[in-house]
């Protein structure tokens, strides 16, 4: 056990991670000395940031925390502190149930705990991180919070109303990461295309990704999760005109037929869905759109399932994940709706949907054999530099895998490189561009 060390483990999604980091800056301006997923913690504190969103990721989450609190009955850890998503909704179940966690905090009060250890916390620091990924990159969270209310989710019960960043605070934050070094945003939120509208009742987005464009020193801006009802047609414009924001965009659908479209809440019909894949297509050329779509909903009859199916094959997706449904307790479907689809029709139908996203994936990636992009590099893995276009978000798309042996690449630096051969997940691609 080292003493003055903090090993912080970060579950779930990239808004999670942002919390985290804002957290170790505090730390560390306390004379701590922090970790992030360490694959062995040694710290005499252990903070557990969780995730609370589907059945699967709250076990692993209960899991981790199992983990630690045995740690600390076997004399390895001094204080286990629980916050986030998790603990935002079932802090009393989890203080009955596991008291030997010294405090639980939610999604929000979690500074709080700084305090809690005779700790103050460093206004200095707001809105400061310690970043956790390649010093090239960073995760930009502009709003906490969802409007929405779609029948499956429970992120609203959790993070309560949609709350947007002061535009200000959110470029002062941009030219803060970019005098250390950052060269690509991801901009993030639960419903990035609703930013503003808490503020003075309209859509925002457009001009910050337009302002942010305007700041030296940034190269790329990537755009992630974006709602289809009362899309702002103009951040395509933007997206078209500026250089400097990739032409790629995160926009989850969820589902095609209008029977489920409307058993969901998603206030969007299903022509509406297409009429707005095709002016998307149309506004910003090349552009690529990653979904998430949810396979066995209650009342999903096969013909819906057909019906997305057909969808895909016309949309052909350039990204796309899927998940089965699972239920949530709280939400609108859980107190309405029977979960009534088989636990192997869910899965059957999620495989025969990703099957379908394979072939897409492996066709839409061979067509860029030949191609010239613009990469940049994120790490080294054996023979090969691993890299991404403006078409890659990191962790979750495909990569551009360049040979070490051709030519000494430094990470975090752009490079014109030439697609050689491509498979289902990443392009094998060479500096030689004359070749």
């Amino acid at each position: 056990m080292k003493h003055n060390q903090v090993d912080i483990i970060t579950m779930g999604c990239s808004k999670n991670l942002v919390d985290s980091e804002q957290l170790m800056k505090q730390f560390e301006a306390n004379g701590y000395r922090c970790t992030h997923d360490a694959e062995r913690p040694q710290g005499e504190i252990a903070v557990i940031n969780t995730c609370g969103f589907i059945e699967s990721a709250k076990e692993e989450s209960i899991n981790t925390i199992l983990s630690f609190i045995e740690r600390k009955k076997a004399g390895k850890l001094n204080k286990l502190f629980v916050m986030g998503c998790l603990s935002q909704r079932y802090k009393d179940e989890l203080e009955q149930e596991l008291p030997e966690v010294d405090k639980f905090y939610g999604k929000f009060n979690y500074k709080q705990l700084l305090t809690d250890l005779g700790k103050a916390t460093q206004p200095l620091c707001d809105g400061n991180r310690h970043l956790t990924t390649p010093h090239h990159y960073a995760y930009v969270k502009i709003a906490e919070g969802c409007d929405r209310h779609c029948a499956y989710c429970a992120i609203p019960l959790i993070t309560g109303k949609h709350v947007s960043r002061p535009m200000e605070d959110v470029l002062r934050e941009v030219k803060t990461l970019v005098s250390e070094g950052v060269k690509e945003f991801q901009v993030i939120e639960q419903e990035l295309t609703y930013y503003g509208v808490d503020l003075d009742g309209k859509r925002h987005i457009a001009e910050l990704i337009d302002r942010m464009a305007d700041i030296e020193g940034v190269e790329w801006i990537r755009l992630h999760y974006a709602y289809p009802n009362q899309f702002p047609l103009e951040l395509l414009d933007v997206i078209r005109e500026r250089p400097n924001v990739c032409k790629y965009l995160d926009i989850a659908l969820q589902h095609i037929s209008n029977h489920m479209l409307d058993a969901m809440h998603r206030h969007v019909t299903k022509q509406e869905t297409i009429d707005l894949v095709k002016e998307i297509r149309q506004r910003v050329p090349g552009i690529h759109l990653r979904t998430t779509l949810m396979v066995g909903f209650p009342g999903e009859t096969e013909q819906d399932f057909r019906e997305l199916m057909d969808f895909v094959r016309w949309a052909r997706f350039e990204r796309m994940g899927a998940f089965a449904y699972s239920e949530e307790e709280g939400t609108y479907s859980a107190e309405h709706y029977a979960d009534d689809v088989p636990a192997e029709v869910k899965q059957r139908r999620l495989d025969e949907l990703m099957a379908l996203q394979q072939t897409i994936s492996e066709e839409i990636e061979a067509e860029k054999i030949g191609q010239t992009m613009r990469v940049i590099v994120d790490r080294r893995e054996g023979d090969y530099y691993i890299a991404r276009s403006q078409f890659c978000s990191p962790e979750v798309d495909p990569e551009v895998l360049l040979p070490v042996a051709e030519k000494r690449l430094r990470i975090g630096n752009f490079y014109d490189v030439r697609v050689t051969d491509s498979s289902e997940f990443d392009l094998l691609a060479t500096t030689r561009l004359n070749q």
